[in-house]
């Protein structure tokens, strides 16, 4: 059962991962889209022109998401405490 338990939170904190990370990397992925659009319609082609747009979605989708990122890790946290003792056992 040990085995079985670890793999079980091995698992949680892996979809936990994906999932915490998911809002800047797609905050990011569309408006590198749309800055590549208007980089294209304007033909401006300074590659270094998207970065800080980039970077300000991705701050400001982990200041919108990130009580709730902060509930779900701590809810795991909780969650691996309470298990902690019969993974030791």
């Amino acid at each position: 059962m040990d085995t079985a338990l670890i793999l079980s939170l091995a698992r949680e904190a892996l979809l936990l991962m994906v999932l915490a990370s998911t809002p800047p990397i797609i905050a990011s992925l569309l408006v590198g889209f749309l800055m590549s659009l208007m980089q294209a319609a304007t033909s401006i082609q300074d590659s270094t022109l998207s970065v800080v747009p980039k970077l300000g979605a991705a701050v400001l989708s982990l200041v919108v998401a990130g009580p709730w990122i902060g509930q779900q890790l701590s809810r795991f946290a909780t969650q691996l405490f309470l298990v902690l003792p019969d993974i030791a056992s």
